[in-house]
């Protein structure tokens, strides 16, 4: 019984899949391009698929277990990034298998690395599927992370509502029922995604590149229609727009919903996880514009903040976009860039790395223990804000952070295993770890020129980062599968 309700909800979820071919089919059909079939049958596949898996079991009535969460989460994402490789396997044939799986996996997870070369010379509908999987994934991060791993107890609401608890209101946290929450979020999401269409339109971009644009920009995810990202605009206020709706998506959506509901951005001032991730930005994009200038990287101050706040706000969004190869720069800044996104966004947003909330944690925990050599006998509480930490989610916090340091680590190693030199290795873990997409090295321009082993390891690495590594993690323990 259990089986079949699996087999159900995966069924359906695959012919939902279909839908993200949709798009493009029709801009391939009303532009005459061969694609269109590729599409089209990529879309009857996958819906007749689903509807074979869901129809024979289409009546299975089951009450799912906490385990059947865990379960059903991580095959829902590896299926939709398996099928959204379809249709990129057929129609750039010489990416292969393996490169269509990384591809597809890094536009569902929101990563943005890419092996595609020559994206400018595309046909338009691809460009578009490219950027409905950024669009797709976004959204399902923030189902996953606000609807979904509260449930499944790893992370989630239990530290985004941590330093709101002191003081509860009716509209701290989302509705009840997840199917409102949904509702909620894909309204937040729509109106956001479409306003941030309309004032890259407004700067002076076109309205195809508009709105793909805004598909990847409020999913932090950094797809672009062009193979020099934003740079390709060279354009300080399209910049703008889009510094602005990064950090739009890498703020905590229950902000976002709270703003909504009340018709007031009065707690946006309040909430200390935003206000740490804008004194991060604001602090790191101070000393990469004073070590741009110094180095003589760009000719004058302007140019270098330009080009430094545009970066900052990229990486620790873990959005990838890009005006200049930041590869080159420096070597300090440019690891200095791979670095803030482990800070990342807010819990709960689009974006990737650790999360603000948990670094806020885990420095409170530290200087705690600092405090208690001095005073052993003192009882000390973990605060954020003015709400108590219970020690719960500080160990889990810790927890997250040592599976964090492990796996990069391994991947790391692994990669330099297969033949990369360590900064390569280091940094492609890293990025696809933390969802950011763009690395150092032999990874700085492009994932291409990888080895085919490094790009399995890597599209791991992109889904592990994205489910928070416990909820993968989880079904690699013999004890999950004991009945």
């Amino acid at each position: 019984m259990r089986t079949a309700a699996l087999l159900r909800l995966l069924g359906l979820l695959m012919a939902m899949s279909s839908l993200m071919c949709v798009p493009a089919l029709l801009i391939a059909w009303l532009g005459g391009e061969a694609l269109a079939m590729v599409f089209a049958a990529s879309f009857l596949a996958m819906l007749a698929g689903g509807l074979i898996l869901w129809w024979p079991v289409r009546k299975a009535d089951y009450e799912l277990r906490l385990r059947d969460g865990f379960l059903i989460t991580a095959l829902s994402w590896v299926l939709v990034a398996v099928l959204a490789a379809i249709p990129l396997y057929f129609a750039l044939p010489e990416l292969g298998l393996t490169r269509a799986v990384f591809e597809a996996t890094s536009g569902i997870t929101t990563t943005g690395a890419t092996v595609i070369t020559g994206i400018d010379r595309l046909p338009a509908s691809l460009k578009f599927y490219r950027q409905t999987l950024n669009f797709v994934g976004g959204m399902g991060i923030v189902v996953l992370a606000v609807a979904i791993l509260p449930m499944l107890k790893v992370g989630g609401m239990q530290l985004m509502g941590a330093e709101r608890a002191a003081a509860p209101s009716r509209d701290s946290k989302f509705t009840p029922r997840i199917t409102e929450t949904a509702k909620a979020l894909w309204a937040i999401y729509l109106v956001l995604t479409l306003t941030c269409a309309l004032a890259y339109w407004a700067a002076g971009m076109d309205l195809f590149d508009a709105v793909g644009h805004s598909f990847s920009t409020i999913a932090t995810a950094g797809f672009s229609t062009h193979d020099a990202s934003i740079g390709h605009y060279d354009s300080p206020l399209i910049e703008a727009v889009a510094v602005v709706f990064m950090m739009v998506g890498a703020v905590n959506f229950a902000l976002h919903y709270r703003a909504w509901r009340r018709a007031s951005n009065a707690h946006y001032f309040g909430d200390p996880e935003l206000r740490v991730l804008l004194g991060v930005a604001a602090g790191v994009a101070a000393i990469t514009t004073l070590g741009l200038w110094a180095a003589g990287t760009y000719e004058d101050r302007f140019t270098a903040f330009r080009h430094a706040l545009f970066h900052t706000v990229s990486h620790i969004t873990t959005t990838g976009y890009g005006t200049t190869d930041f590869y080159n720069w420096p070597v300090a800044l440019a690891f200095l860039m791979i670095l803030v996104a482990v800070v990342g966004g807010c819990g709960g947003s689009t974006a990737g790395g650790l999360k603000v909330i948990r670094i806020i944690v885990l420095f409170k925990q530290g200087m705690l223990e600092l405090t208690r050599v001095i005073h052993p006998k003192a009882q000390l509480l973990l605060k954020v804000g003015n709400a108590t930490v219970p020690v719960l989610v500080s160990s889990a916090v810790l927890a997250y952070f040592t599976l964090f340091v492990v796996s990069l680590a391994l991947l790391t190693l692994m990669l330099a295993a297969l033949g990369l030199d360590l900064v390569s290795a280091g940094s492609a873990a890293a990025a696809c770890l933390l969802n950011l997409g763009p690395a150092l090295g032999a990874a700085g321009p492009h994932y291409r020129d990888l080895p085919e082993a490094a790009l399995w390891l890597l599209s791991f690495a992109m889904l592990l980062g994205r489910l928070e590594f416990f909820t993968l993690l989880v079904l690699l323990t013999p004890g999950f599968w004991r009945s």
